[in-house]
């Protein structure tokens, strides 16, 4: 009998390595009139029986001490030595007979496959059985005579061999899928009924050990065409479900006590998303497009859930160096009865951490350095703002993120996917544990179908199984409920060199400018006051800009730090950016990082020599970034491709600024424009800042060199050059 009708039983891939396995392992044969038994051995490893009863038929299902009841590679290959062994000429030697499957014209009707002789099979059921806090165990099978049988045990046997395959395409033949009784006796299940049960429960189960789920997976488990009433769920598990499942429970909600802000419409909708998932405790990822209001939703969140009794421990904040000043600024303006403490500095010790502060801001670095601290104590809630940075499952920082003691934990990135699908298992098992299984389960499962054979199929499913555990808005979507400019104010901190710097700067022009107004008089030292101011506010850019001794070669760059961290998540929204500064050299540091991070770019200055061309780079989306100084394209250009505008170093002169963003924000601009005004927390920056609205035509004068500028006051001018705040 030829082995090729073996061959249509079994998938290709078992085929092989059933062949394989005969050709490099050890085999023994054992034959009588009603049974094939048999060793058989890999390379390094131990003998395994395998026993097929005689003759072989379409019900026949191989006993394999490893692999269970099943065609797996070791059953293949004892029959394909046992066939080795017989006489070619005499093929009735060998007991064994595989009836031919039913001819191509004349297949079964679809619905209606060959009978087997047997048991009778009756209903389906399954059963959740608490095993343990937020597990439970999987019971599913069919009446047989009247009993229920267990087919889980059958299931994880074919996910342990991969045979899925096999299974599909025992489906095609029309024929039931023989199924070995404990009593001994086969039944005959439908094929595809149990195929596609094993499809399901391919990315919730593990192949060995105990099939127990945990509560997400158990929730997320389809009926499987098994009517409710036959399902059998504890209360805890058959509640949460129905939440779970049921995404229209989320309900917008209003902006809570102590909130200073007026949230917008998917603003509210994000705050009863974050509502949803604290009351089911879970966490989330908001993936909110750059510039929607993530921080506003988050410090929002945060009131509700204090107002409603469950912010018992602090809340962690953790988020890049260059957002810390943010994160503490929007949180006193914004919800100033949360208490906010700052975990970072040189002198910062424990002191935050220990203090009774409602909110703790601390850096992804610090998070590493000082887990010991960190994971200590027990916080209420995490959140990772630009969780970007967490992507990669081997990196020190995500092991420190998944030691926190937290009840919760969400993310904020407007990027939770950057280049393959593992980044997002990364980032939600992080935030939700085990919502897509282990890291090994969900590369096999979901990673190989969708990114190597193109399963759309299995790529729909995992949007769904995700899909209550991120929210993502992009403007595009919500642009209806956008102003039509939105001005963001983007502090960032002086740190490392670059503060030390500043700090030796301003105090030798504190001490020049007095010398001089002593000397002359205040009306008289505007060129000192000039020079003094102009070199503090290249420092805050960049202490490279100054090109004297050590600040020359400096790597240590607030803003740099803060366009490398921001400008690819913009880019990959798909924004358009206008990037302004009125010193040409930090031009042309900014130019050196779009290079690395390979981002097409148009450049405008007074050496440009074809501006035209610049401009028709950008319009036409050639280049995705557009450097400009503020003289040579603050005025004059319309640049309607952009949507958004990064104002570097603040020019004091609004007028002026006004100028830069009209060349994005003008006639013929179709989609909300964002502008972001970089100012360094503490310095000059932020302290002209503030005298710019009461004294707009005074600080006008100082930074042009007007006459006005001799109208500044001794004690406002000590208040430009007065210390950093430690």
């Amino acid at each position: 009998m030829a082995p090729e009708r073996l061959k249509t039983l079994v998938s290709e891939s078992v085929w092989e390595r059933g062949g394989q396995l005969v050709n490099a392992g050890a085999i023994t044969v054992q034959r009588s009139a009603t049974k094939l038994g048999g060793t058989v051995a890999d390379k390094g490893y131990m003998p395994l029986w395998v026993e097929v009863t005689l003759p072989v038929g379409a019900t026949t299902v191989p006993v394999c001490k490893r692999c269970g009841p099943s065609w797996c590679l070791h059953a293949v290959a004892l029959l394909l030595k046992a066939w080795e062994k017989a006489d070619p000429d005499a093929p009735a030697k060998l007991p064994v007979l595989i009836p031919p499957l039913p001819p191509a014209e004349t297949p079964a009707v679809k619905g209606s496959p060959v009978p087997v002789a047997g048991p009778m099979v009756g209903d389906w059921w399954a059963r959740f059985l608490e095993d343990g806090p937020g597990w439970f165990q999987l019971s599913l099978g069919v009446e047989i005579d009247g009993l229920e049988v267990d087919l889980v045990p059958i299931f994880q046997a074919i996910l342990r061999e991969k045979s899925l395959d096999i299974l599909r395409a025992w489906s095609l033949t029309q024929r039931p899928y023989p199924v070995k009784l404990p009593d001994g006796r086969v039944a005959g299940i439908p094929a595809d009924r149990m195929a596609r049960i094993v499809q399901a429960l391919e990315t919730v189960l593990e192949a060995k050990g105990k099939p127990r789920m945990s509560r997400i997976d158990a929730a997320f488990l389809p009926d499987l065409g098994i009517p409710e009433t036959a399902w059998g769920r504890p209360e805890s598990l058959d509640g949460f479900r129905r939440n779970l499942r049921d995404p229209g429970t989320i309900e917008p909600l209003d902006e809570p006590s102590g909130l200073l802000a007026t949230l917008r419409p998917y603003q509210k909708l994000g705050l009863g998303w974050l509502r949803f998932l604290a009351d089911l405790g879970l966490g989330g990822v908001l993936a909110d497009d750059m510039g929607l209001g993530k921080t506003v939703q988050t410090l929002a969140h945060l009131l509700d859930e204090k107002a409603r009794g469950r912010m018992t421990n602090p809340v962690l904040i953790v988020c890049p160096t260059s957002l810390v000043a943010n994160w503490s600024r929007e949180a006193a303006r914004l919800a100033p009865s949360l208490r906010v403490a700052i975990h970072h500095g040189p002198e910062r010790g424990g002191k935050a951490l220990a203090t009774s502060a409602d909110l703790v801001v601390t850096t992804y670095p610090l998070l590493v350095r000082d887990e010991a601290l960190i994971a200590g104590r027990d916080w209420s809630l995490a959140v990772f703002d630009e969780a970007h940075v967490l992507k990669n499952p081997r990196a020190r920082v995500v092991l420190s993120a998944r030691r926190l003691r937290t009840a919760r934990r969400v993310a904020l990135t407007g990027t939770p996917m950057e280049n393959h699908l593992e980044e997002l298992w990364c980032l939600l098992d992080l935030v939700v544990p085990g919502i897509l299984g282990t890291r090994g389960r969900f590369n096999e499962s979901w990673r190989k179908p969708v990114e190597t054979r193109g399963d759309t199929v299995r790529a729909g499913e995992l949007g769904r199984r995700i899909a209550p555990f991120v929210l993502r808005r992009t403007k595009w979507q919500v642009a209806s409920e956008l102003p039509a400019k939105t001005e963001i104010v983007q502090m960032v901190e002086l740190d490392g060199f670059q503060r030390d710097l500043y700090e030796s700067v301003r105090a030798a022009a504190d001490r020049k400018v007095l010398s001089e107004i002593e000397r002359v008089g205040l009306e008289k030292s505007g060129m000192v006051v000039l020079e003094s101011l102009l070199r503090l506010r290249q420092i805050c850019c960049d202490p490279r800009l100054l090109k004297e001794g050590a600040a020359a070669t400096a790597e240590d760059s607030a803003k740099i730090c803060w366009l490398a961290d921001n400008v690819p998540e913009m880019l990959e929204e798909g924004r358009r950016i206008l990037i302004f500064s009125q010193f040409t050299s930090m031009l042309a540091l900014v130019e050196r990082l779009v290079k690395e991070i390979h981002a097409p770019y148009a450049l405008l200055t007074g050496d440009t020599k074809d501006r035209g061309a610049e401009v028709d780079k950008f319009q036409s989306g050639e280049a995705t970034v557009f450097l400009l100084s503020l003289k040579a394209g603050g005025s004059g250009l319309n640049l309607t491709a952009a949507d958004t505008v990064i104002l570097l170093d603040p020019w004091w002169n609004p007028a002026a600024e006004a100028q830069a963003v009209d060349r994005a924000h003008r006639i013929g601009q179709e989609r909300p424009v964002f502008v972001y005004r970089l100012i360094a927390l503490g310095t000059v920056e932020e302290r002209v800042a503030a005298l710019q609205e009461r004294k707009k035509d005074l600080i006008k004068g100082v930074m042009e060199g007007a006459p006005s500028a001799m109208q500044l006051t001794a004690v406002e001018l000590r208040q430009l050059l007065s210390p950093l705040d430690r």
